[in-house]
């Protein structure tokens, strides 16, 4: 029988910074206990168990990716809060705090599938949509590590054709930063884009759907800024003994530090902003043939300082869920950034990874964290890490960090190729990546299935060990996952590997090349470069 606590809440001091309370729920940790959830950008960390000692505070701090007022056990309990928790693990102890709202903490049944299932149907369902299909059954390419802040028509329509010149299955093309005219206006950079609309037009015929990158920032000092800021419609500077008046506006527009330097941020609590982003994104769509966007930026962090919105004290995260809100409009997007936003048709995309080892092991675990926190239609980052710093030296690239990373992305919800395998691989390492590409056009229609899936019942597409094979003792396995209930992936995530050890549930198992394998037990198997080992169940 299915046990529900909610634990009463101790009221400890009053926060005056937010005139708000601060609320705290103290947790004792089960013998064999162990938690996920937060922070998807630390999943890596994760499980907690009674010999952790971290602490993250939620309240303006999503780490760059996705983030959930959420923990859950392998005991079956869970910790729900729907304002911003902050959550301590130390030596077998929980504390959780929160600024405002309550803490909900409780028991629904046995192991994480009974907590996870708990979660979904109590905190976010599905709402029976998903994602563009495309985004699943093909590969994506991101035109930012080939072009970063140069992007441009010439050479985006060169990486098209080279797409489909190496063979490679054409699918969604992001066009990534800069190409617009500057931030808030949505147009074309006339310097960069002779006939963008005759561009789309050439790449939709190749068979690709074209995405444009967006954010909510907008630069200061142009026509739209004054606009903006004219009709109130730009986040504003709770400063009340500025010293210039602004003759169009009662308060001096907010302006954000952020990675590409410093700008006013659009409003999204007042609809009449979020009436106004829209219609700039829609009309990039009807003119120019458009068919997504991907939604940068957002994090809770950027919201911080002390700013005046429309809608009156809100919280920082609340800034990133209207920012996210956004996307359900379109079904082909993208988000790095997100608050509460599971169940909901919205791609996740891990945040960017270095090229390297170490970056390339959390892929796993990060994206594992995802799928526990509710978070079905993912994606893990772009092939090769997608930092882009880490590809200006091609001298320091590593061929086989590439392939290996192809490997992993092949069989997960999504895959998305940045830096061109075939410009900086051998001929032969190229064609390894290739054959990934066309592993995932192989399982496209499984995949698919499964996102369908995902959205009425909320069961992810990969799942951890832990959630698929529950009171098994699989909890701190990292380097292999579930995709579906049949599909057991084990790729290579370690330099120079060219064998592994795979854990194998009870049942019968058959390997890529048709071998037969008795499970519940850990074999021992080759690993050669041209291979990525998956196992069917029977």
């Amino acid at each position: 029988m299915r046990k529900i606590v909610l634990v009463s809440i101790l009221l400890i001091t009053t926060i005056k910074a937010f005139t708000q309370y601060e609320e705290k729920v103290e947790i004792v940790m089960l013998e064999g206990e162990y938690w996920w959830g937060g922070l998807s950008a630390i999943g890596h960390n994760t499980p907690y168990d009674s010999k952790s000692v971290e602490s993250h505070d939620l309240w303006g701090d999503n780490k760059g990716n996705q983030a959930q007022p959420l923990l859950l056990s392998n005991k079956g309990r869970y910790v729900w809060s729907e304002s911003p928790i902050k959550y301590s693990f130390d030596r077998g102890k929980i504390t959780l705090t929160t600024r405002s709202g309550e803490i909900q903490f409780g028991s629904a049944g046995n192991n994480l599938s009974d907590a996870f299932n708990f979660a979904v149907s109590h905190f976010y369902p599905p709402n029976g949509k998903i994602p563009d299909e495309l985004l699943f059954t093909k590969p994506q390419y991101n035109t930012w590590i080939e072009l970063t802040y140069n992007q441009n028509e010439d050479d985006i329509l060169a990486y098209a054709k080279a797409i489909i010149d190496k063979g490679y299955p054409p699918g969604v093309l992001m066009i990534d930063d800069n190409w617009q005219e500057s931030y808030g206006t949505w147009e074309f950079s006339p310097r960069r884009f002779k006939n963008p609309k005759e561009m789309i037009k050439k790449l939709h015929n190749m068979g690709f759907k074209v995405m444009l990158w967006v954010c909510p920032f907008v630069s200061a000092d142009t026509e739209v800024f004054r606009h903006l800021a004219k009709e109130g419609m730009l986040l504003l500077d709770d400063d009340k003994t500025q010293e210039v008046l602004w003759s169009n506006t009662k308060n001096k527009a907010a302006i954000i530090r952020w990675w590409n330097g410093a700008s006013a941020c659009l409003d999204l609590s007042n609809p009449k902003t979020q009436d106004w982003f829209v219609d700039r994104l829609k009309f990039l769509m009807d003119e120019y043939g458009v068919d997504g966007f991907k939604f940068d930026a957002g994090d809770a962090d950027f919201y911080t300082d002390d700013i005046l919105s429309f809608v009156p004290e809100l919280n920082p995260n609340d800034h990133t869920t209207y920012f996210a809100r956004l996307g359900l409009q379109f079904p082909l997007n993208e988000y790095r950034a997100s608050w509460k936003m599971a169940g909901l048709p919205l791609v996740q995309r891990l945040r960017d990874k270095n090229h390297d080892w170490n970056d390339l092991q959390k892929l796993i675990p990060d994206l594992m964290s995802q799928s526990i926190m509710g978070y079905a239609y993912t994606c893990p980052d772009m092939i090769g890490g997608g930092e882009y710093q880490s590809f200006q030296n091609s001298t320091t690239i590593d061929e086989e960090l590439v392939v290996r990373s192809a490997q992993v992305h092949a069989l997960m919800p999504m895959m998305q190729f940045s830096v061109a395998p075939w410009r900086v691989l051998s001929e032969e390492n190229n064609r390894l990546c290739l054959e990934a590409a066309l592993l995932h056009v192989k399982m496209g229609t499984l995949i698919l299935d499964l996102a369908k899936k995902a959205s009425k019942t909320g069961e992810p597409i990969v799942k951890p060990m832990a959630l698929a094979y529950p009171n098994s003792g699989y909890e701190n396995i990292k380097d292999q996952f579930m995709l579906g209930d049949q599909i057991l992936v084990a790729p290579v995530v370690q330099k120079g590997r060219r064998n592994r050890k795979v854990i194998l549930p009870k049942g019968s198992w058959i390997d890529e090349k048709g071998v037969t394998f008795r499970g519940g037990r850990a074999i021992d198997i080759e690993v050669p470069m041209s291979r990525l080992p998956y196992f069917t169940k029977k």
